[in-house]
């Protein structure tokens, strides 16, 4: 059987005003996808999340939550979803558990035990009882992902959880994205502008720019339009940086990575470029096949960017 299509919208849209800051989103979740939700800041994803969750009507369109219609005098799929939107917000005097309970208490009330297993689930069991003000910006995004699964929800949904965070408060939320959806069978909604950690997390996506749809589907199929490059790891690396600047032929251009060299170049010149390597002393431990989507990405939004501004309600919008 097909998976189950957990999150469905149909031509919706959303005016403020004169300007259309969503027309027209046709997305499509599917059970255990780990979604990504990819535009540039101000591409209309936090409005979008805000109309799934029932936190502002929108101007026309449908959403389908577990093939039921939401609406706002119809929401009763909503028990079955988690999110938050932009930055969490807090009782920073309280500790993370008081804070859970206040949220708890919409749903009926929820006991201790969830709580604590939420916590540790995030990680902030050892932190559950310390006031929420001597946490750190990372910590407080992982409370803000507790909060989401307090009810143990089906899907949840995660307006850009990595911002503002550093490298290592990134790969915290990743690694717990990634726990949730492989080992809580959690369907996961994920906004970001950040296409590399959309890459390393999600198994389908869609990019928004100006309120519109550009481009939607599997990441692996999206990838094969992306960039070619491969990761060469060897030594000594300025002898081997050296030799493939004279390879014109073959490389498109070179950047140093850490102890590696990204070099953008075609998957079919491998064979060639290590023999011109090991034949002039350099000593090859790893050549890795990459792709990227980063240009494709930035090719897309230009693309919508050049088709013309985002139009007023008087006038009309070139769609793809």
């Amino acid at each position: 059987m097909p998976p189950e299509i957990v999150l469905q919208t149909q031509r919706l849209s959303k005016r403020f005003k004169q300007r259309w800051a969503v027309r027209d989103l046709n997305l499509e979740i599917l059970q255990g996808d780990v979604f990504g939700f990819l535009g540039p800041n101000g591409a209309g994803k936090s409005t979008t999340i805000r109309m799934l969750l029932s936190l502002i009507r929108p101007t026309s369109g449908d959403i389908r939550l577990f093939d039921e219609p939401l609406t706002m005098s119809q929401h009763r799929a909503l028990r079955r979803v988690g999110g938050i939107v932009e930055k969490p917000d807090f009782y920073l005097y309280l500790s993370a558990v008081r804070n859970l309970e206040i949220v708890g208490a919409l749903y009926g009330g929820v006991d201790r035990r969830r709580m604590m297993e939420v916590l540790e689930l995030v990680g902030l069991k050892d932190r559950a009882f310390d006031r929420v003000k001597t946490y750190s910006h990372g910590m407080k995004q992982r409370l803000g992902i507790a909060q989401a699964l307090l009810s143990d929800p089906e899907l949840v949904i995660l307006d850009e959880p990595t911002s503002g965070l550093d490298p290592q408060g990134m790969k915290e939320v990743r690694d717990l994205i990634i726990h949730l959806a492989r080992d809580q069978r959690k369907t996961i909604f994920l906004s970001s502008h950040l296409l590399s950690e959309i890459e390393l997390v999600a198994n389908r996506m869609a990019i928004i720019n100006r309120g519109e749809l550009v481009v939607q589907g599997e990441v692996s199929r999206l990838l094969e339009e992306g960039e070619q490059y491969v990761m060469i790891r060897a030594e000594p690396l300025r002898k081997a940086r050296a030799i493939l600047r004279r390879l014109t032929r073959f490389v498109h251009s070179m950047s140093e990575a850490g102890e590696s060299l990204k070099v953008v170049m075609s998957f079919d010149d491998i064979p060639a470029v290590n023999r011109s390597l090991v034949r002039s002393g350099v000593a090859v431990h790893a050549i890795v096949p990459r792709r990227s989507l980063e240009d494709y990405f930035l090719a897309l939004t230009e693309q919508s960017l050049s088709d013309g501004p985002n139009a007023r309600v008087s006038g009309k919008t070139q769609r793809q």
